[in-house]
Order: C-alpha cells, then sequence, then structure tokens
C-alpha cells in the first residue's frame, strides 16, 4: 500500500514538473501535407531579401552559390553577349564592346542540368546548329534564356560536377541560404525548391534552374511560360 502510494505522488510530481516547464508533447499528423512552393515569381516578389554587402566583394556585381553547390549566379551587367563574371574570363571589359549598351542581367551556371528543349535553342552557333548547350541561364530586364552556344563544360561543371575539382574561384562564393532574396537594377535572384529564381518582378520575366529541369517565364507581353520536363543531362 506504501508503495502504490508513493507511486501514485510520483506521477503526480511528475505530472506538475511537466505543467512547470511548460513542457509539451506533440505527434505528428500524418494527413499534414505541406504547402507547394510558390511559383517563381511569386517567390521572387515575396521573399526577404538578403544583406547585399555580404555578396559583392566589393563591387558592384553580386555574386552568391547555393547550399548544395550545384548552382552559381550573379547579378551583374553585360554588354551585347558578354556578361561581366568575376568568377571567370570574359570580354565585357574590351574597348570594342564600349559601344554597346550596359544593362542589368542575372546570370546562372549549374554542374548538373538537363539540355535545352528544340524550342528554346536561340542560336544555330555560327551556322552549324551544333554546341547549343544547356546549363546556363541569362536573365535579361525582359527577357530570359537558357543555353548557349559553347565547347566544353560550364565553369560550374569543372567545379562541381560529377569529376569536377571543387576548388578554384567558385569555391570561395557565398552561400545564399534557401529561401533569401538578392536585389540588384531591379532583378532578383532567390535560392529555393532546389534551384535558382531569377526575375524582373515588375516585368514579369524570369527564370528557375534546378539539376531536374528548368522553366522560362517569358513575361505577360511575349506570352506564357513554358515548364520544361525532365531530360537526360548534356555533356
Amino acid at each position: 500500500m506504501e508503495a502504490m502510494r508513493r507511486t501514485v505522488w510520483g506521477m503526480l510530481a511528475a505530472l506538475f514538473l511537466v505543467a512547470g516547464t511548460g513542457c509539451t508533447v506533440t505527434t505528428k499528423d500524418p494527413s499534414y501535407v505541406p504547402p507547394a512552393p510558390l511559383p517563381p515569381m511569386e517567390q521572387l516578389e515575396k521573399a526577404p531579401l538578403a544583406d547585399a554587402k555580404t555578396f559583392s566583394s566589393g563591387t558592384d556585381v553580386l555574386s552568391f552559390i547555393n547550399a548544395d553547390r550545384t548552382i552559381a549566379c550573379s547579378l551583374t551587367s553585360g554588354r551585347g553577349e558578354h556578361v561581366n563574371l568575376p568568377y571567370e574570363q570574359n570580354r565585357y571589359s574590351d574597348a570594342a564592346n564600349n559601344k554597346l549598351p550596359i544593362i542589368p542581367v542575372a546570370h546562372c551556371e549549374l554542374a548538373t542540368y538537363q539540355a535545352p528543349q528544340p524550342g528554346d535553342i536561340k542560336d544555330d552557333c555560327a551556322g552549324t546548329h551544333l554546341g547549343y548547350l544547356g546549363g546556363v541561364a541569362l536573365l535579361a530586364p525582359d527577357t530570359a534564356r537558357y543555353g548557349e552556344c559553347r565547347s566544353g563544360v560550364t565553369s560550374m561543371e569543372a567545379a562541381y560536377g560529377p569529376k569536377g575539382s571543387k576548388a578554384g574561384p567558385l569555391a570561395q562564393l557565398p552561400v545564399l541560404a534557401d529561401g533569401q532574396n538578392l536585389e540588384r537594377n531591379g532583378l532578383r535572384c532567390s535560392a529555393y525548391n532546389g534551384g535558382v529564381a531569377c526575375g524582373n518582378v515588375s516585368a514579369g520575366a524570369g527564370f528557375f534552374v534546378s539539376p531536374e529541369r528548368y522553366e522560362l517565364i517569358p513575361g505577360p507581353a511575349n506570352g506564357s511560360p513554358s515548364p520544361q520536363p525532365e531530360g537526360s543531362k548534356t555533356a
């Protein structure tokens, strides 16, 4: 009898302790379904902005890599086909390009990627119709494209692809946390949903890229967005 009394008092003491410390016991709801990710342009409009200083390295260009190191992007400037990228050689500053207007652009490279769909191939690659590869997305103020003419791999593929070195300038880029936004000259990029979205919210143009898929968002004046199905990776 005395043992039973001690057990009851012990149980009561435990209950009072739980109540006093504010502890609660929760159980997982098996019927709960997490909300779907926002559409890319809505994500860019609503997600919080990160501090741009962290990503500038003392220049006007904002560069980042996503947390799983599959995509690196820059909010930067372009002159014609020449993009000012701090982590790879380019001809942006060549005197021959001084006559070209400077426009804000967002540029992303992927370590693994999908091939462009036929309707998204925008260059005949010097008349050869060969070498238009995926793995690169470019946003200008009112247009977005996926793919480019090149021979070889992207810089991200060289660093973080299946045979990547895991070294070099891209390895030094700051990480943009999942769900955060960066903005420069009216263009935004956000790391989310396993990839990166970049867009001009006011114009409605943008893109979403991930290793598994890409989507081009042409904006209201240029037609409706065309999500791309999954496909095989290009070399």
